[in-house]
């Protein structure tokens, strides 16, 4: 590997433009080499590379994550930012000259933007490092798609003296100078299951001879979706989503199986247990209706990310630092029903995590996980200032890039 990664000029390291276009210059460098979940070797190279140039010391965490820590003999309360590094398996669409270089893999959910927040964080602070109140841990950490990074950097010992946490995710469905940071669930768990059923196909012209599971598979879809309707309390959030189903065969055969796939999210963890139980137990009777069998697996994936009342009014003070007044989106739904593995740090120390607002009306309105999407780069220096709040590093004047 031969990429720069994260640098600034001698003598240009307290200079906020400068610093503000090397995080946008990170990010785009990042971009351009994703990598997907537990396979970030690079990704983490480069990170590691940025924070020896820039003096800061770190260790690896579970694999190809990053701890890396200032000020740690200062006396005052010790905060952790986080961001995520990993990629998703999609094929780039927007034809931007900083796309992916790596065909059928791409940072579609923005998760370079994180990691470039959070290095230009580590230079504003290691240059006000004296100034700290606190000690700061910065956690550069993979396998936020699905694969629990956040459970196996706490393994191994990423929360260690940690007395606080703090994240967040870059939103295109709330306007740029906007954002959601509440007391409680501000996004959903989430879990995904695959049902089979096997029965005994035959021809399209003698159904009676068959035992259908593509019938079966329709009712079974159908009757999941009163699992919402009809079994949870409308007053707690939950989804299930049947997303897939396959019976391949020909135009006149009748298949011997069918299988199927979806997805659960839910705020409220008391209803994980009664959701799964009633897809399994939906699937089952459903399917013996059909004269099909069903076999159920059920995967817990995450659970909600609820945020600490005291550590969400602390982020809110510091967003509205700099958003002003009226910053606070209040037009969305809260928990938003994605998921994200920060709730694994929320479960062991007190924290929040906040939805940054990125359509600006350039064209950053595309949804995260689309091929089209585009990582504002806009929310940088904002992101990269409330961060240093939070760490209690004093500020440069407020730029006007809000209105740039």
């Amino acid at each position: 590997m031969s990429r720069q990664g994260f640098t600034l000029p001698r003598g240009m390291q307290t200079d906020w433009p400068t610093l503000v276009a090397a995080s946008t210059d990170f990010r785009r460098d990042l971009h351009r080499h994703p990598e997907l979940t537990w396979q970030e070797k690079d990704t983490s190279e480069v990170i590691r590379t940025s924070l020896d140039a820039l003096g800061i010391p770190y260790r690896i965490c579970a694999g190809t994550g990053t701890v890396a820590t200032l000020a740690p003999k200062a006396t005052g309360r010790h905060v952790g930012l986080r961001a995520d590094i990993d990629a998703l398996p999609i094929n780039e669409a927007t034809g931007l000259d900083y796309s992916s270089s790596h065909s059928g893999c791409m940072h579609a959910c923005g998760h370079d933007g994180h990691a470039a927040a959070l290095m230009s964080t580590a230079a504003w602070l290691k240059r006000h490092e004296t100034s700290l109140p606190g000690p700061v841990t910065l956690l550069f950490q993979p396998a936020e798609e699905g694969g629990h990074g956040a459970k196996r950097m706490i393994e191994d010992g990423a929360l260690a003296g940690l007395d606080c946490i703090f994240g967040w995710h870059n939103w295109p469905a709330i306007p740029f100078g906007k954002a959601v940071c509440p007391d409680g669930a501000v996004m959903a768990g989430n879990g995904t299951f695959r049902i089979t059923l096997r029965g005994a196909g035959g021809h399209a012209s003698q159904p009676e001879n068959t035992r259908d599971p593509v019938l079966a598979a329709s009712a079974v879809t159908m009757a999941l979706q009163q699992i919402i309707s009809r079994r949870i309390t409308p007053q707690n959030a939950a989804v299930v989503s049947v997303t897939s189903i396959e019976a391949p065969s020909g135009e006149t055969v009748i298949p011997d199986s069918a299988k199927m796939a979806g997805s659960i999210r839910l705020a409220n963890a008391n209803d994980r247990p009664l959701i799964e139980g009633l897809i399994r137990e939906i699937t089952i009777s459903q399917a013996k209706a059909y004269g099909v069998e069903a076999d159920v697996e059920v995967f817990p994936r995450y659970d909600a990310t609820v945020n600490h009342p005291s550590e969400a009014a602390h982020m809110r003070e510091a967003i509205a630092a700099d958003l002003g007044d009226g910053w606070y989106f209040d037009q969305i739904p809260l928990p938003i029903m994605a998921s994200e593995d920060f709730s694994y740090y929320l479960k062991e120390i007190p924290g929040a995590f906040a939805l940054i607002g990125a359509d600006d009306g350039k064209g950053h309105h595309e949804p995260c996980h689309s091929p089209r999407y585009d990582f504002n780069d806009r929310l940088l220096p904002i992101v990269t200032r409330i961060y240093a709040r939070l760490a209690g590093a004093p500020l440069p004047d407020q730029a006007n890039y809000l209105n740039d």
